[in-house]
């Protein structure tokens, strides 16, 4: 069992609260805890349509512990299933690869559908008998788990028992609203991941704010200052922080990406970056966007995926390059302040730090979630002992 930690001081308001206690950042236990009440309760990103892009294209994943199946059906639809036989709970694709004809799986071959049927039960009524009356194959489909697409992302509720994507999302979506279409990868030279020494939380909590740009960033910090930066803070669902100065990226001849069509002229100049609760972190501007998808690997390990996107097919090359090189660059300036945090995090001394009522108010907000969230859990834990 885990700690029972006192979240108490975290849900205060943000002149006197103080952050999660340390033990939310190294305890085993509790990162199992949280693995249910932050992200399997809860719309987590998972990955992005461009990892299925073709009918039949199939890609296993391991997300914390729990084997999925992210599939492209027949049909064209983007589907999240368990990674598990219905026979004897076998693993069905261990690699990623094009599924040809059905999924068949390798220990008693029964195979399913693309949009999950079971299609086939070789000899379970006994040799070459194909049937049996005790097995439905309309009732021994995959399990499929509740997913969604949206700003490039699939997101998947893995409990089953969140809000509807619609609902759970409609404060990012009214804000968005004018970027919420089909959002085109950027193809290979537009992916990239970094492994991080550190809890996924922190990666939330640097990613939210810009109150670090002068001293990580000072490049960006060159052109988009800290004065140019203001809060943004929708309390259970998203925080993050936006520039009233975003500058165009432009080729060697001045070329620039083509705008997402329909912008009001208020984004020319501007740009924003939300983390959205649990672990997906993105950023949109006028001509481009990005999600990071923030993978837990333990309480100590963070995988993040991160993908660029553009209004259309057909970039060029040359300038998603650099374009890739410069989001790199700021990326990974981030890594020691993350991995520095979590280091502190095994000083028993420190008691989650303060926060600057003026500067923090988008990482308090994302503490006061988690703990809000964590002592919710809790509670239905009791009510059901």
């Amino acid at each position: 069992m885990p700690a029972v930690t006192d979240l108490s001081a975290v849900r205060r308001p943000v002149a006197e609260a103080q952050g999660l206690p340390n033990a939310h950042y190294i305890d085993p236990a509790l990162h199992a805890e949280e693995r249910e009440a932050l992200l399997f309760s809860q719309w987590a990103g998972l990955a992005v349509a461009a990892d299925v892009p073709q009918p039949g294209d199939a890609v296993p994943i391991d997300f914390m512990g729990m084997p999925l199946l992210l599939i492209r059906d027949r049909a064209g639809a983007v589907r999240v299933f368990l990674n598990t036989c219905r026979h004897r709970g076998m693993i069905l694709v261990s690699e990623p690869r094009r599924i040809e004809g059905a999924i068949r799986c390798p220990y008693h071959s029964w195979c399913y559908a693309t949009d999950g049927r079971l299609v086939s039960t070789p000899h379970v009524g006994g040799p070459g008998r194909n049937t049996h009356d005790a097995i439905r194959r309309d009732e021994l489909g995959l399990v499929e788990l509740r997913s969604a697409l949206r700003f490039g992302v699939v997101w998947v509720n893995l409990s089953g028992d969140a809000p509807p994507f619609e609902a759970a999302m409609a404060k990012l979506l009214a804000r968005w609203a004018e970027f919420d279409r089909d959002w085109v990868h950027g193809g290979e030279d537009s992916r990239w991941a970094l492994s991080v020494q550190a809890n996924w939380k922190l990666a939330v909590e640097n990613y939210c704010e810009s109150y670090h740009l002068p001293w990580v960033h000072p490049g960006l910090n060159s052109y988009s200052r800290l004065e140019d930066h203001y809060n943004i803070e929708a309390p259970g669902r998203f925080s993050g922080q936006g520039t009233r100065v975003y500058r165009q990226l432009r080729g060697e001849s001045g070329e620039v990406f083509p705008d997402f069509p329909g912008l009001s002229p208020a984004w020319e100049t501007a740009a924003e970056y939300l983390a959205v609760y649990p672990n997906v972190l993105l950023g949109v501007h006028r001509d481009h966007a990005f999600a990071i998808l923030l993978i837990p690997e333990g309480p100590e390990r963070t995988l993040e995926r991160v993908h660029l996107f553009y209004p259309e097919e057909g970039t060029e090359a040359a300038l998603r390059a650099k374009n890739t090189a410069q989001w790199q660059e700021v990326f990974a300036e981030d890594i020691f302040v993350v991995e520095g945090m979590q280091r502190g995090r095994h000083a028993a001394g420190f008691d989650g730090g303060r926060f600057s009522p003026a500067m923090d108010g988008p990482t308090h907000c994302f503490h006061d979630w988690a703990a809000g969230r964590i002592e919710a859990w809790r509670g239905t834990a009791r009510a059901a002992e």
